[in-house]
């Protein structure tokens, strides 16, 4: 019997209007039966108007769009498969989904699913992480064409333009009956492993442990960020001086003027900010994880 898959591809994610025939071809050949939402429904609103008459939601973009349909997932159950299409794929890159779509689509079509825990700030849903501060700042320069245009590039010709602009500023975070008030550049909750483009949250942070990793850059001068990229990218910052790392299940952030939230890698709210977990809330076509 066919599984019935509503299929949703962001045309206008990098690579998303090129796949998209590409997509639909290979979800038959493993004998998915395809149904696509009807013209002017955004994402979210197709999960919700097609929930009764599919078995999976297929998603082809990148992490804003998975963001997207995100609490829909989490009201319907429906298990999600993903077709990175995206620019950074973040999310694909910790769950280990090849960015190859016919690979991708093998792996939907293998059926394993992995529970995966959501960030929540807000009320609002996030995969991979939320943050106040240069990456929110970040996220909002970023243009679609600039990342359609250079990929992951994108992201580090628009950092270093806003390198020098970056100024620390104050934030009260209350975590676990503390509360403490710091000078930082950037506050970053994670939920997943992987960000902008394959930056680490934490090195042994995973998608469904329950738990959020925390750390803020509290740095005075622009050029450190340059010294501390290395350890970003690999995910061991926390071992650094100024940086302070800690993991929660819960915190609020506060500033004394409001900051822009960026979740996964889209504007989502302004300061002050409650962060919390739902743990194994959705469902994710992934390879299994083998044990050693």
């Amino acid at each position: 019997m066919s599984r019935r898959a509503l299929l949703l591809i962001n045309r206008n994610a990098r690579n998303g209007a090129d796949s998209a025939a590409l997509a639909i071809d290979a979800l038959r050949r493993h004998d998915f039966a395809i149904i696509e939402p009807e013209a002017g429904l955004s994402l979210n609103d197709a999960v919700y108007a097609c929930a009764e008459r599919v078995d999976m939601v297929i998603v082809g973009g990148g992490d804003g769009s998975l963001n997207t349909v995100a609490g829909a997932l989490i009201a319907t159950g429906l298990p999600l498969g993903i077709l990175p299409l995206g620019t950074a794929n973040d999310l694909a890159r910790t769950l280990n989904i090849p960015k190859d779509l016919t690979r991708a689509v093998a792996v939907i079509a293998a059926g394993d699913r992995r529970p995966v825990d959501v960030g929540m700030v807000n009320e609002r849903p996030f995969f991979n992480v939320a943050s106040i501060g240069f990456s929110a700042a970040l996220a909002k320069s970023l243009t679609a064409e600039s990342k359609k245009r250079w990929g992951v590039l994108g992201y580090a010709f628009a950092a270093s333009k806003l390198f020098r602009q970056s100024r620390p500023f104050s934030v009260q975070i209350e975590h676990d009956g503390v509360c403490e008030t710091v000078k930082t550049i950037q506050i970053s909750v994670g939920n997943g492993r992987y960000y902008g483009g394959g930056m680490t949250v934490e090195q042994s942070a995973a998608p469904d442990d329950g738990q959020l990793d925390v750390y803020s850059l509290e740095l005075d001068h622009w050029w450190e960020m340059l010294a501390l990229a290395p350890y970003l990218r690999r995910g061991t910052h926390g071992k650094w001086r100024k940086v302070r790392a800690f993991p929660a299940t819960a915190l609020t952030i506060t500033t004394r003027r409001p900051h822009d939230i960026n979740a996964d890698g889209e504007i989502v709210g302004k300061t002050p900010a409650h962060f919390s977990v739902r743990q194994h809330a959705v469902q994710v076509f992934a390879p299994l994880i083998r044990q050693r």
